[in-house]
């Protein structure tokens, strides 16, 4: 009976689901333990606030994360553009009037539920969903840079460059994810430099009249000084040195307390020091399980716009997984970027489950293309064929 429920209700992707439900329950367990210090400040102890809050988002997140894998994948090449018109003011918003958290007004505050949300997380998904419907529908005439390029670029630079106003990280990861999108969907490698370098100067512009150049420049030179450590990266070693190989155990965490932003930029740390080096193993095989499920997507998509579409999704979030976990253990700059599906977030959550669901639709859609296929095959074969 259940397995019949989940069959009908659950499609797409088994594994996918499974995965993405494993991630749910372990960001529940590791925020509830990481907000401890933050509840004591601001909510006179209540933990049990910030665990209701997490868990509502995580459902809300995941009901989305369901309805899109309802709707047919192909509809979301007609949103694509409207999302993207939609997303241009919503930037220019947020960076004029939007909220000011941490020097940076990347937030718009909704009014009544008081919900704050970044216009950037509906324009990375709607720029990557435009690229992979163009791509689709310029297979053919891919040399051709007037149909493929321009209206690429023009896209690419405005976004990017809005989002560098407020957000250097994300600006980047976005910049990344579109070139390898690009270069998957076989555009030749002298236009993709072109987009390169277009951006770089465009982006560079717009980094310099916004508000985090600073801030950028810092955390560079911060990395790239063997002298000194950054002290949240200081506190980070010292979760991950203090947590060993099988950790201290769920809530027994001691650097939460020290740590800034352990629910979020640094949430992995925590994870390490209260489950241990296992434990960071496992939430690294899960991102390369996500990964590799969203390729096995793309291998068994029947179109060019849904194969596109499901790699530059899988990219995205896992690549964010992977920055963020860098970050955790000294790889790279630190970054505001949170790590997808396990940090406390706010409507990042909800993105994140309509990016996951659109990927469940590609292989939805694409499983029932193929048994109505097979099932055409069986009829066609049991019928007689007389001479």
């Amino acid at each position: 009976m259940v397995k019949q429920w989940l069959q009908k209700n659950l499609q797409g992707d088994p594994i996918l689901w499974a995965i993405v439900l494993m991630f749910s329950l372990i960001s529940v367990a590791v925020v509830y333990s990481a907000t401890g210090t933050l509840a004591y400040k601001s909510r006179e102890g209540n933990t049990e606030y910030f665990l209701l809050k997490h868990s509502s988002l995580i459902f809300m997140g995941l009901a989305c994360m369901w309805a899109a894998h309802k709707i047919n994948y192909r509809y979301y090449s007609r949103l694509s553009l409207v999302a993207l018109v939609l997303s241009v003011p919503l930037l220019l918003f947020a960076f004029v009037w939007g909220s000011n958290i941490n020097d940076a007004s990347r937030w718009i505050t909704i009014p009544v539920i008081n919900q704050t949300f970044q216009p950037s997380d509906l324009a990375k998904l709607a720029l990557i969903s435009y690229l992979a419907s163009m791509l689709a529908k310029v297979q053919l005439q891919v040399k051709d840079w007037r149909k493929t390029l321009v209206p690429m670029l023009i896209w690419t630079v405005a976004i990017c460059a809005l989002i560098a106003l407020t957000n250097t990280s994300t600006a980047i990861l976005l910049f990344a994810t579109c070139m390898l999108l690009m270069f998957i969907g076989r555009v030749p490698f002298k236009y993709l430099m072109t987009v390169f370098f277009i951006v770089i100067i465009v982006g560079g512009g717009a980094l310099a009249i916004g508000q985090r150049l600073g801030t950028a420049v810092s955390r560079v030179e911060a990395f790239l000084d063997k002298t000194e450590t950054p002290f949240q990266l200081e506190q980070s070693y010292i979760a991950i040195a203090t947590g060993g190989v099988v950790g201290k155990g769920p809530g027994n965490s001691d650097q939460r307390d020290i740590l800034p932003h352990p629910y979020s930029d640094f949430i992995f740390a925590i994870i390490i020091e209260e489950y241990g080096l296992w434990g960071g193993a496992a939430v690294l095989f899960l991102y390369l399980a996500l990964l590799y499920r969203g390729m096995v997507t793309v291998v068994n998509s029947t179109g060019a716009f849904g194969g596109l579409l499901s790699a530059g999704l899988s990219f995205s979030l896992v690549i964010q997984g992977m920055i963020n976990m860098g970050v955790a253990v000294g790889l790279g700059p630190i970054t505001g970027l949170p790590l997808p599906l396990l940090s406390m977030g706010g409507t990042s959550f909800i993105f994140t489950g309509i990016s996951l669901g659109i990927i469940l639709s590609v292989s939805r859609t694409d499983n029932e293309v193929t048994r109505a296929a097979v099932g055409a095959q069986d009829i066609n074969a049991k019928i007689p064929v007389h001479a």
